[in-house]
């Protein structure tokens, strides 16, 4: 897996549009799409509100692990 499904697999499983999603980072919905298909690379910032937003690890999201807990 990449992480391009890994973002919108999460976006799914928490029920949140892509729109929710680009109000959460502050960005628009158009630049958000655009991560999601890999169209243009995720900022650093994005990368670790989205480990936030999802309570997952940036390792995590960036599909270097299975293991979505986060470390503290």
């Amino acid at each position: 897996m990449n992480y391009i499904k890994r973002l919108r697999d999460l976006r799914e499983d928490h029920d949140m549009t892509q729109q929710e999603v680009a109000d959460y980072l502050n960005t628009s919905q158009t630049m958000y799409a655009r991560y999601e298909r890999g169209a243009n690379e995720l900022p650093i910032r994005h990368l670790i509100k989205l480990a936030e937003l999802y309570n997952v690890s940036v390792d995590y999201l960036l599909c270097l692990t299975e293991n979505p807990k986060r470390m503290k």
